[in-house]
């Protein structure tokens, strides 16, 4: 139980529930992430400690934002190794999660994950961001749409905010720099349908690292030509 504490306290400072339970699972997926990446790159961090403070604790700060916690649905755009979606579906079990990547090696490794935590109402899509927001049964199907991938604000705000529904949020995990990326975003989360509603500042227990959440709520529809085809949105953002 060497981390318990440290997970348990990330926990309590967000106003969340933490048990034997769910910790059991969480080093269950460490493992499960330490195995699988001898074979398919998912992660540069993969030491113990890293793994549960880069990865856990970073995705488990996402609760801050209390929406979240009553959410029914959520959807986690370009998950890669599952971050923030299976952490947050660990911490909160009532929440339904797809987790959505483009790479099918991904897609395995995360049912792997999930056949071994048991995990009930989660489930995954292989596929593009810009492919599945058209089809009716995901667009603006969803409460919360997050990622924590590298794209910029204007791009990930492309992908995300069309699976959004009015009144929901599109949450991005952001690294400590982010003003600048903020205010070239601004006309575009606009044009999609959203206003920036809040950034978030996170800390990292026990240690240096600070984030932010960049919280943009969902006001009207997004305009049926976004997202624009597959290519289109990272070689032309928005402006």
């Amino acid at each position: 139980m060497k981390y318990f504490d440290l997970m348990d306290s990330a926990c309590k400072n967000e106003g969340l529930f933490f048990d034997e339970k769910r910790y059991n699972k969480f080093i269950k997926y460490k493992e499960l992430i330490q195995e699988w990446n001898e074979k398919i790159n998912l992660t540069a961090i993969t030491d113990d400690e890293g793994i549960i403070k880069k990865h856990f604790i970073d995705s488990i700060k996402i609760f801050r934002f209390d929406f979240l916690k009553n959410a029914k649905n959520i959807i986690d755009i370009g998950t890669g190794a599952g971050f923030p979606g299976i952490p947050i579906k660990i911490i909160n079990e009532s929440i339904d999660v797809v987790l959505l990547d483009s790479l099918n090696k991904r897609i395995n490794f995360l049912n792997e994950v999930i056949n071994k935590l048991e995990l009930q109402n989660i489930r995954t899509i292989h596929g593009r961001a810009e492919d599945f927001s058209k089809k009716i049964e995901y667009r603006q199907k969803f409460d919360i749409a997050t990622s924590r991938a590298v794209a910029n604000m204007t791009v990930l705000s492309e992908f995300c905010m069309p699976y959004v529904n009015i009144g929901g949020y599109f949450i991005a995990l952001k690294g400590p720099s982010i003003e600048e990326e903020i205010l070239e975003a601004k006309n575009a989360i606009g044009t999609l349908g959203g206003k920036l509603e809040d950034i978030i500042k996170v800390e990292i227990e026990e240690s240096d690292l600070k984030h932010n959440l960049v919280i943009v709520k969902k006001i009207k529809e997004t305009p049926k030509q976004f997202p624009r085809k597959a290519g289109t949105v990272t070689k032309r953002p928005l402006k």
